[in-house]
Parts: C-alpha cells; structure tokens; sequence
C-alpha cells in the first residue's frame, strides 16, 4: 500500500480489480491466488510507470513477512541450514515458489523460480523473491555483504537505479534462471542471534500437515507460534488468520477436547521449559517472547501454572545442574 501511494495509486482499488479480497491488505498470512498476485503486482508497475516496483516493496519487507518460515530461518544457526529450511517449507508460505540449492566448485547457485500457472507475466513477483532470497542472505553476512552475481531470466529495465542500490553492481539480465551465485564458504557463516530452542520448536510445528485436512488444533499451534512474540496471540486476531469467527474456533477447539486458552498456556509452558533448559536469556526477555506485556502479567502466570515465583524456579534449576556438573 505504502508504495502504491508513493506513485498516486489506490491500492484498495487495484486489489479489487484483479479479483483479491481486501482482506490481503491487512492481512500478511492470508493465502491468495499466484496468477491474480501476479497480475496485480504488472498492473501496479505499468500503472506506476515504475518497472522496479516489485523490488522497491522489497525495500521494505522483513523476515516477518515470511510468517513462521521467517521465524525458523531467523533462527537458524548457519545460511546453510536456513537455505535447507526455505528449500523444506517455502511451500507453505508460497506454493507457486520453487527453491533449490547448486554448489559447484566454490560458488554456490541459489535458484528461485516462480510456478505461476495461467499468469501472463511475472517480472515483478520473481524480483521480489529473488529481493526476499537476498535480504535473507544479508540477514546472515550483514548488511554490506554483496553476492557474486544476482540473475534475472527477464529483460533488463530501461534504469537499474533501484536494483543497484539493492543488490549492487553484480545485476545482470537474461539468464535462464532467477536466483543468485555466491561464496560457498558463505553458507557456513554461523548466526550470532540464532535462538536453537525457537528454531527446533517452529520446526516441529512446521513439519506438521498444513493441509485443509488438518486439525484446527494444529493450524492454531502454528499460528500462536507465530503472534507469541508479536504480543499479537488473542482468539479475536488467530480468528481472522484462519478467516472464521472467534465463536467457530472456540466450538471447534471444544470439539477436538481442547480451548484456545489452554493451547497458548500449553505451548508458553512447554517455550518456557526451553528456555530456562537453554538458560541464555533473561527472565524480562523470555517473558516478552512469551507474549506477555510485562514482566508481572509473566509472573503472575508462572505462580498459577507452577505455584512458584520464576527467578526461584530458574535458581533452583540452576543449583541442580551445578549439583550435576559437580557429581
């Protein structure tokens, strides 16, 4: 929307032309059709006379965007097994989004191709996945780090300007694939705010079946996971997520002998459990990831859950492992 209005555009009403509810807007986990996406991100770029539209969105996308494969690859602790987990589960975030990895020698391709049935063109779509590949990189090797070479299999725009700035020098166009080439010794670089206790719970949680035949319980995990550390998890914003009332999640979470309250106390005490396990973060930030708006409401919980104060649990756990380490 934002860059939409940059150009004088009216988001709402290119949204509605192509056909997507305007839901989509507001709500970044929705699923859409590729083909209307498609059209709609041409449309915007030939309406906007802006041939960089798509990548200038990019400018502005975070891993969040990637809803919880954006939670798994931001903790992952190298490039390479984020890679690995964008190749596994990019489906689930986008199915019309083919991922693989080629090594050859030193250099390392990164493939990124669009499977968008029925779309007449899809520049704009395969720059923003090719941008989102690459900002996951960066999310890596920092922000100064620059590929060998960044490919587009579409023709070049009349300006590179927004490309450039982006990517840098190392644009080229008309290649048989969309993707980018870099260092093999690149994907070992290690993740320095890799947090492994959240990596191996999202990715428990994302191995789970996605599919329309799915449990509601499971489709709710999932998205707990994902609003937790937003401060977001409330039944009224999963509802929306899951495009339903908050009265059919109550009666269909009953009907599978569970309720949403008992869900996010189940998945915060098992988070938790982990957390005071790893024993790396502090009380005030375990109880922000946790999805508490205070280190009180935090404490509150803890004492009705376990009937003991936190600090005294995690002194108590700590004793205990000295007492091992000492046995």
């Amino acid at each position: 929307m934002e860059v939409a209005a940059q150009f004088g555009l009216d988001g709402r009403a290119l949204v509605a032309e192509v056909g997507l509810p305007l839901r989509c807007l507001d709500d970044p986990d929705l699923k859409i059709p590729t083909r209307q996406v498609g059209r709609l991100l041409e449309l915007a770029a030939e309406r906007a006379h802006e041939p960089a539209f798509g990548l200038r969105m990019v400018e502005s996308r975070r891993l969040s965007n990637l809803g919880p494969l954006g939670l798994l690859v931001r903790d992952e602790p190298t490039l390479r097994s984020a890679l690995e987990a964008l190749m596994r589960y990019i489906h689930l975030h986008n199915e019309a989004v083919v991922m693989r990895v080629e090594q050859v020698s030193n250099l390392v391709v990164v493939r990124v191709e669009l499977d968008a049935e029925g779309a007449a063109a899809v520049h704009q779509a395969a720059e923003i996945v090719v941008g989102v590949t690459f900002r996951v990189l960066q999310v890596f090797m920092g922000s100064n780090w620059q590929p060998r070479l960044v490919c587009f299999s579409h023709r070049a725009p009349p300006s590179l300007a927004v490309h450039r700035r982006i990517f840098g020098d190392a644009v080229e166009f008309g290649h048989e694939f969309n993707g980018i080439v870099c260092n093999a010794a690149d994907l070992d670089a290690p993740n320095p705010g890799a947090d492994p206790v959240m990596a191996r719970y999202t990715q428990r949680l994302l191995g789970q079946s996605l599919g329309a035949q799915a449990r509601l319980t499971d489709r709710v995990r999932q998205l707990v996971i994902l609003l937790l550390p937003r401060g977001l998890c409330r039944v009224e914003v999963v509802a929306q997520h899951l495009g339903i009332d908050r009265r059919t999640v109550a009666r269909r979470l009953a009907a599978e002998q569970t309720s949403f309250s008992e869900l996010v106390d189940t998945l915060r005490r098992d988070l938790f459990a982990r957390y005071l396990e790893d024993g790396a973060r502090p009380l005030t930030e375990v109880s922000a990831l946790l999805g508490f708006s205070a280190p009180s409401a935090f404490s509150r919980w803890h004492r009705q859950q376990f009937g003991l104060a936190a600090r005294q649990r995690r002194s108590t756990r700590a004793a205990m492992a000295g007492k091992d380490t000492a046995s």
